[in-house]
């Protein structure tokens, strides 16, 4: 199946990883938003970064900086030319958040586990508590890339051009009934509603709710498509902190291979509390 996808080696199965766990040129790493999974059983060899503790910066909204990012990936020994393979919980939600982060930086070798956790659990592959201590690398990270991630004044603009913007979020958020995901906290932004002009393609279209998996390339081309998200257009994906969204750019860029696809990961967070930006609902 992933050979109908754009960019095939940018996913790999489960029976891949199985067969590269003492792979060294290969480093597991587990991103998930449960901040305490990866300590109750993790795929042997892989190590862990927590979207908000690891990834974050400490004093500001925002992503780690590059000398961090350097810092980062020579603690969890992971050099210039190690293939990276994300997995996670929620179908690698954070997973494809820590792979937009390291494209962001330029790393070349990036891969999701398709399936995630669930898949790797269901099939009665191996976990263990034991954390891998890997020796430290020499890494030189590039300038971050802003051809993946969108600021605000990006989307003032793409919203002005008329250029697609695609919120990820549930039809509740969209509709501005809920202001986060049904049954999580209602917290993050002070109205309800969407970016005008955005069309709502819930995230979760995309995989198959059953094993985690990214659905064929052929069912994908037809959900966007038929919102006109084409791969001719410049594409803005949001949900409210930038991880859905981080699935969906995924599949967009890599799955399907368009080639201008942006993560606003500010979403509704910031464009909800945002004075004088216009919404809808």
């Amino acid at each position: 199946m992933s050979s109908e996808y754009a960019h095939p080696e940018a996913l790999v199965e489960t029976e891949w990883v199985a067969e590269h766990l003492n792979d060294p040129h290969v480093r597991l790493v587990e991103s998930n938003e449960d901040p305490l999974l990866y300590e109750t059983g993790h795929i042997p060899g892989a190590v862990k970064v927590d979207w908000f503790t690891t990834l974050q910066h400490p004093l500001r909204r925002d992503f780690i900086e590059k000398d961090q990012f350097e810092d980062l990936c020579r603690r969890l020994g992971i050099g210039n030319d190690t293939t990276v393979v994300f997995y996670g919980d929620k179908n690698n939600w954070f997973a494809c958040y820590a792979f937009w982060l390291f494209a962001y930086y330029g790393h070349q070798h990036l891969k999701i586990m398709n399936g995630g956790r669930t898949k790797w659990v269901a099939e009665g592959r191996p976990l263990t508590q034991e954390v891998p201590n890997y020796p430290p690398t020499e890494y030189v990270a590039r300038d971050p890339d802003p051809s993946v991630r969108a600021f605000r004044e990006d989307v003032f603009k793409q919203m002005e051009k008329g250029l697609p913007l695609v919120d990820v979020r549930s039809p509740q958020e969209y509709s501005g009934e809920l202001i986060h995901m049904p049954n999580y906290p209602q917290e993050g932004a002070q109205r309800g509603g969407h970016i005008p002009g955005a069309v709502n393609i819930p995230w979760a279209q995309a995989v198959n709710p059953e094993t985690s998996t990214f659905k064929p390339a052929a069912e994908l081309r037809q959900l966007y498509e038929q919102y006109g998200i084409t791969p001719d257009k410049e594409v803005i994906a949001y949900c409210r902190i930038g991880e859905r969204s981080s699935l969906t750019w995924f599949v967009l860029r890599y799955l399907l291979g368009y080639p201008n696809v942006k993560n606003y990961d500010g979403s509704w967070t910031e464009w909800g509390n945002l004075v004088n930006a216009p919404i809808e609902k």
